[in-house]
Order: C-alpha cells, then sequence, then structure tokens
C-alpha cells in the first residue's frame, strides 16, 4: 500500500488541516472580524478560501464546537458563542500606552517559552502554517489592508505550534490586544506603519520563523524576545513623536 495514501496517513494529515482550520476561525474571533452571535463562512467557502476539504472543515467545526466557541444550528448555519465567564482571564482593557507596555511585558513572558517550544514540537504542518501567517502579513501590506488580522494568527499559530492548547488560549483571550498598534491612534498608527518600521518588524518575523523551522529553541527563544523587546521600544518612540508634535508651537 501506498504509504502517502494509507488511512493512518490521511487521518494525520485531516487532523493537521483541521487545525489550520480552527487557528483561521479562532484568529478572526480573537481579531473581532467574528463576534458573538456572527455566523461563520459556509463550509465551502472555508474550503475555497482554505484549500482544504469538507471533511476536513467538518472536523475543525466539530473541534470548535466542542471547545464551546461556536454553536451550529441544524439547517442554518454555525454561529459564534460569546466567550464563557468561567474561562476568562481578567487581562484589562489595555487602552493606555501604559497598560499597553505592561501587556507587551506579559506576552515577553508567554511568547518567549511559546517560541522556544515550537521550535522543539513544531511538525511540517505547523511549519507551513506560520509561513501561511507570515505571507499573510506581508501580503495585507502590499494590498494596503490592514494586516493586524494576519500578525495575531502568526502568533497564534506558533502558540499551536507547541502543542499545548493552554498557550493558544491564553494568546486568544488577548485577541486584538495582542497588536498594540490596534489599540493605538491615528497620529501613533501611521508612525509605527512607515515603510521602514514595517520592514524592520517583517524582518524580526522571519527571524522568528526561520529560527523554529530550523528547530533551535534557544534562537527562537531570542529572537521572540528581542521582537517583543523592539515593540515596547517602538511604541516608546511613537508616543514620543505624537507629544513632539502636540507641544511644538505654532508658526
Amino acid at each position: 500500500m501506498d504509504t502517502a495514501s494509507s488511512p493512518a496517513t490521511l487521518a494525520r494529515r485531516t487532523h493537521s488541516l483541521a487545525d489550520v482550520v480552527v487557528d483561521h476561525i479562532k484568529g478572526r474571533i480573537a481579531a473581532d472580524l467574528l463576534r458573538p452571535g456572527d455566523k461563520l463562512p459556509t463550509e465551502s467557502a472555508l474550503m475555497e478560501a482554505l484549500g482544504v476539504s469538507r471533511t476536513v472543515v467538518r472536523e475543525a467545526i466539530s473541534r470548535l464546537q466542542a471547545k464551546g466557541l461556536i454553536e451550529t444550528r441544524h439547517g442554518i448555519g454555525s454561529f459564534v458563542l460569546p466567550p464563557r465567564a468561567d474561562n476568562s482571564i481578567p487581562l484589562g482593557d489595555a487602552s493606555t500606552l501604559h497598560d499597553i507596555l505592561s501587556m507587551l511585558e506579559l506576552r515577553v513572558a508567554i511568547e518567549t517559552e511559546c517560541a522556544g517550544l515550537a521550535a522543539l514540537r513544531i511538525s511540517p504542518a505547523g511549519i507551513d502554517a506560520v509561513r501561511a501567517a507570515l505571507e499573510a502579513i506581508e501580503q495585507d501590506q502590499a494590498d494596503g489592508n490592514d494586516s493586524a488580522p494576519s500578525d495575531l494568527l502568526f502568533h497564534l499559530s506558533i502558540a499551536r505550534a507547541t502543542g499545548n492548547e493552554h498557550f493558544v488560549g491564553a494568546l486568544a483571550q488577548l485577541g486584538r490586544t495582542l497588536i498594540p498598534r490596534t489599540r493605538m491612534n491615528l497620529s501613533q498608527v501611521g508612525y509605527l506603519n512607515a515603510p521602514e518600521l514595517r520592514a524592520t518588524v517583517n524582518r524580526e518575523h522571519h527571524s522568528i520563523f526561520e529560527a523554529i523551522a530550523r528547530k533551535d529553541p534557544e534562537a527562537a527563544r531570542a529572537a521572540m524576545r528581542m521582537h517583543l523587546s523592539n515593540s515596547r521600544e517602538r511604541l516608546r518612540r511613537a508616543q514620543e513623536a505624537v507629544d513632539s508634535q502636540t507641544t511644538r508651537p505654532a508658526g
């Protein structure tokens, strides 16, 4: 029997592809692109968007149902459920610069270890998922679209690669607060979206991905720690740039 098409191999492939669909939907929920009460895309739409089979989509939907993230109404579709109060961590609103910088400190603690464990445990399908998220960030930027959802999916796909659902859950609860520029005003975002800064962030993302892909946990931890530390510094500079403009004498 051809091992590439054996039942066991096909089952493993379906399981891995279902992870991709689950992460895609969880990422959209975390990014507020799908909110409680919203209807999920149809099976056909998910199949086309993600290049997977109906079997894969149905397995992913079953997993999301089991996690209490969605409910399926027969003959109507699947809908996002409100988060369960007993499964949440009080993380605050992250509405001020101080809050955002504090959130980044929390992320350093969580995501540095995430990256190291991902490098130790990542599967070929996991590498593909992280790479796809990385490519989606750059495609969004090239198309002039908001890259925050893809950025969030990049970090979630690394968490998924640890094989520890608690990492995924913690980062998913952070949602869009995981991407600091979504919590900042237009002037700050304009500074952070400067082409040279975007290029720097993309290089940092690539360094994280490359260390994970070559299964180097210490390099992955170092790359993630540097990325998040640099993010803190970029936020400080963005605020300083805005402050200097508002205090500059007119004329």
